[in-house]
């Protein structure tokens, strides 16, 4: 489905972030990318997702050359990203950021149910606008809920534990067990934890703008966990 060849990306100041990494993404199941902080996964996340364009290196999606396609034309052939810090939208309630996200309307069951996978209640959100009213985790769980509702190709999760309490967190697991079962969706999540990775499909590590390490959950993650240099934590181990 997705193919990275040779992709390289710098900061303005020259600081090589994304080294010449080649990786491929199967068209379904579900992919976790990992590694210590600042070793470029949030920025290889934004690099799929077309916010920012590589140096040097091509994107196929699909057979398709994508890599000089913007975020809105990534979008519309099945793209997704959940950012980080989510954006606010002044004058739009949840319920139409869900239904926009969807393509169109949705009923009270399947909205409860979009917003029960990360632990809101439709009946007390739904009416709210999407602006600075709403809670930083408040804000996140709308937005991961919007990425749900649009059944994206290719669904990008860039921390999405980040704001979530554990009630909730368990919903989230769920959901991302739920796309796991699609052959025709596939996820990439950039994440350190644990619970997470013990549910992936696969596990690609990210260090110092490399993949160090790409294979299936079972022959990845007892290597992090056992390592006293785990990229993932400091200390061992896995977060």
């Amino acid at each position: 489905m997705l193919e990275l060849r040779n992709i390289s990306w710098s900061t303005p100041d020259g600081h090589q972030i994304i080294d010449s990494l080649s990786l491929s993404i199967p068209e379904s199941g579900m992919t976790v990318i990992t590694g210590s902080n600042g070793g470029g996964k949030t920025t290889l996340a934004k690099i799929i997702a077309g916010i920012d364009t590589p140096q040097s290196g091509r994107i196929f999606f699909n057979g398709e050359d994508i890599t000089d396609l913007d975020v809105t034309e990534r979008a519309r052939r099945g793209i997704s990203y959940a950012f980080q810090q989510p954006v606010r939208f002044k004058g739009i309630t949840v319920r139409s950021l869900l239904e926009i996200a969807s393509g169109g309307s949705l009923d009270e069951k399947d909205l409860c149910a979009l917003l029960s996978k990360v632990g809101l209640c439709a009946r007390d959100y739904e009416d709210r606008d999407v602006d600075a009213s709403l809670s930083g985790g408040e804000i996140k769980r709308v937005e991961i809920a919007s990425v749900l509702a649009r059944r994206a190709k290719l669904t990008i999760f860039d921390e999405p534990e980040a704001g979530i309490d554990l009630w909730s967190f368990t919903g989230l697991i769920e959901a991302f067990q739920e796309i796991k079962k699609s052959e025709t969706r596939a996820e990439i999540i950039i994440s350190h934890q644990e619970r997470i990775l013990s549910v992936a499909d696969r596990i690609v590590v990210i260090e110092d703008g490399h993949v160090t390490h790409d294979g299936e959950r079972d022959s990845v993650l007892p290597l992090l966990i056992s390592s006293s240099h785990c990229p993932v934590c400091p200390k061992g181990g896995v977060k």
